[in-house]
């Protein structure tokens, strides 16, 4: 199996990162192929609600000169997504936001007979670290991106939140086999490993 994973902390050493590595681990330790995505390191634009991407359905027809393309072509030939955030302010982060309105090209005919994704059928998940717990915290995140593979036309594989996170250092071995769990509930397809 393919994975993208897309760490969308602006600290690219923090405590989403430490939760998504433990994840990284384990799914490598079965056998599956992971692509790591730190979006802090690429350029990606804000969607400009152009629509010229609608004109394409074979690929992301987004006329912006940055990385976001590539980036979703990447998303294209995965077989499972799963995007990392920190909450800020009870939703991603301002990185993670502005590449996930760029997904907007992956999809023409929403809505209509014609509807079409770029990625029908991959599975995507998501993982959100936060300082405080997760009631009246969490759930608008959890719920954007279920919303998000009804979109895509991807299955929603499984939320992982870790709560209560002040430093990577700080985080409990709890956490790590919470994060080996959800890795091997997010690759449980029936598909063998990718070669």
């Amino acid at each position: 199996m393919r994975i993208a994973t897309i760490l969308g902390s602006p600290r690219k050493k923090g405590n989403t990162n430490r939760v998504l590595g433990w994840i990284e681990e384990a799914v490598q330790r079965q056998g599956h192929q992971v692509n790591r995505i730190n979006l802090v390191d690429h350029k990606i634009n804000g969607c400009k609600g152009c629509f010229t991407c609608k004109k394409f359905t074979e690929k992301p027809g987004c006329p912006q000169n940055d990385d976001a393309v590539e980036l979703l072509n990447g998303l294209i030939s995965s077989d499972l997504i799963l995007y990392a955030s920190p909450i800020y302010f009870w939703g991603p982060t301002a990185q993670m936001k502005t590449f996930v309105d760029r997904h907007c090209s992956l999809v023409t005919g929403f809505g209509t007979p014609q509807w079409r994704s770029l990625v029908t059928g991959r599975r995507i998940g998501l993982v959100v670290t936060c300082e405080d717990g997760v009631g009246d915290n969490t759930e608008l995140l959890d719920e954007t991106f279920r919303r998000l593979a009804g979109y895509l036309g991807c299955d929603h594989a499984g939320t992982l939140v870790a709560p209560f996170m002040t430093s990577p250092d700080a985080i409990g071995g709890h956490v790590k086999e919470q994060a080996v769990a959800f890795a091997g509930k997010l690759t449980e397809t029936g598909q063998p490993p990718a070669e």
